[in-house]
């Protein structure tokens, strides 16, 4: 809603602006017009004081430290609800009764087979391609196999494009692993829950049955509802970009994962462990320390600190619960790298300089840590990510396609390039 308005002086003009409010957070001001008005354009580099879209999705408040799904907090649901009871309220903008969670966990569970002809498919990657590799590739390719749900202006094919992407990402992810490790692929079966199956597929192999253990898979369940959505950040910035020209759901979303691919974004919890590699051991904790104070040093601490939050990462709390439940029940107790990120982390909380910059350890730190654990190498973390920020991705999607208001992505530039000059032939230059 409108509320206020701003003014602008520019070159001794007084330029109106409309001040809009939120439900929560901080306003914004119009600028819409203010290039028609001043013939000026406005300069942000990464958009990080730019509203670029209204959205009833997502809220994050970073000096607080909260998370909102549709206004529930990221702690309620990740400690009562499950994943797709998180999609469905993505999706729909409330939680579902008892009869809507049960028909929607069923349409999921049965379109989680993708098209057999995408197996070969899978046959025309090096069989030492990055999964994300392989993933950014599949999930573009969907729209070969999935034409028929294309067609954005019609309601129906949105809502089946939508629930096949949900649905099938799990499939396409452990194909990805599955191909990686040259082992054969295993078909999803309706009889297990969404992330159950993930497990599954990922880890059993023909010549034996795999028995689902019921704390790493509701470890994996709150990774992913942790992972859902995080608002207008670089992926689904990229998603909405991508679908503002109209362009088809799968490719939107392929669009949104090779983004996620960025170690600054869906990597950073594979840089972190990579660090914790690079440390090595207990003992040599104190060097690296040092070597993270040192302001003239180029090594920074991967997992800790975040971009928007100021304070302590929510999400980071219950990961870091969960992981201590892994670890706690497969038993692992002599892993170097985990004896070095335990230790990172009680330094972290107690360290004069890390609770003076808030450089708790977020997200990542802990989720590196957990999914090694469970047995997905690091390769694997950015494909889970992906896996997970789908229904996020889908719900800003179809959020975007729905409002009237959207128009084509079309960011404008500080042009400081050369002037008009003139054209000259070959021999005179």
């Amino acid at each position: 809603m409108s509320g206020t308005t701003s003014q602008l002086q520019v070159d001794g003009k007084t330029v109106d602006m409309a001040i809009k409010t939120g439900s929560i957070g901080p306003s914004v001001i119009d600028i819409g017009k203010l290039y028609a008005q001043t013939g000026m354009f406005t300069y942000d580099p990464g958009f990080t004081s730019t509203a670029a879209c209204e959205s009833q999705i997502t809220y994050i408040d970073g000096d607080e430290g909260v998370l909102l799904y549709r206004g529930y907090p990221i702690e309620q649901l990740a400690e009562h609800g499950d994943f797709l009871e998180t999609c469905y309220l993505l999706l729909e903008g409330e939680l579902p009764t008892a009869s809507q969670k049960a028909d929607f966990d069923y349409r999921v569970t049965r379109h989680t087979m993708v098209h057999e002809q995408m197996a070969r498919f899978f046959q025309g990657f090096r069989r030492d391609a990055h999964p994300m590799a392989v993933m950014v590739g599949s999930i573009g390719a969907m729209s070969a196999f999935y034409h028929d749900s294309t067609d954005i202006s019609d309601p129906h094919q949105r809502m089946v494009a939508s629930m096949r992407m949900i649905a099938k990402m799990p499939t396409l992810a452990a194909m990805a692993y599955k191909y990686t490790v040259g082992q054969p692929f295993v078909y999803p079966l309706n009889s297990l829950d969404y992330t159950s199956n993930f497990l599954r597929m990922c880890f059993a192999v023909p010549a034996e049955e795999y028995k689902v253990n019921p704390v790493l898979s509701r470890a994996l369940d709150r990774i992913f509802i942790l992972h859902a959505d995080h608002e207008q950040n670089a992926s689904t910035s990229t998603v909405r970009l991508a679908g503002s020209s109209g362009a088809n759901p799968f490719a939107c979303i392929a669009a949104g994962a090779a983004c996620l691919w960025g170690p600054a974004h869906g990597g950073a919890n594979e840089a972190a462990l990579k660090m914790l590699e690079e440390i090595g051991s207990v003992d040599n904790i104190p060097k690296y320390i040092a070597k993270a104070k040192d302001k003239n040093d180029p090594f920074r601490l991967m997992g800790f600190g975040h971009r928007v939050y100021k304070n302590y990462d929510p999400r980071a709390k219950i990961m870091q619960k969960t992981t201590h439940e892994v670890l706690n029940e497969l038993g692992i107790k002599d892993d170097p790298l985990l004896d070095v990120a335990i230790e990172l982390e009680r330094i972290a909380l107690s360290d004069s300089y890390f609770i003076e910059k808030k450089l708790y350890p977020n997200i990542d730190f802990y989720s590196g840590i957990t999914l090694k654990a469970m047995g997905f190498p690091t390769s694997m973390f950015t494909a889970l990510f992906a896996l997970a920020r789908t229904v996020g991705w889908i719900a800003q999607w179809k959020e975007m396609i729905e409002d009237p208001s959207q128009r084509i992505g079309r960011p404008r530039q500080l042009y400081t390039g050369a002037p008009a000059r003139e054209y000259a032939p070959i021999g005179r230059r």
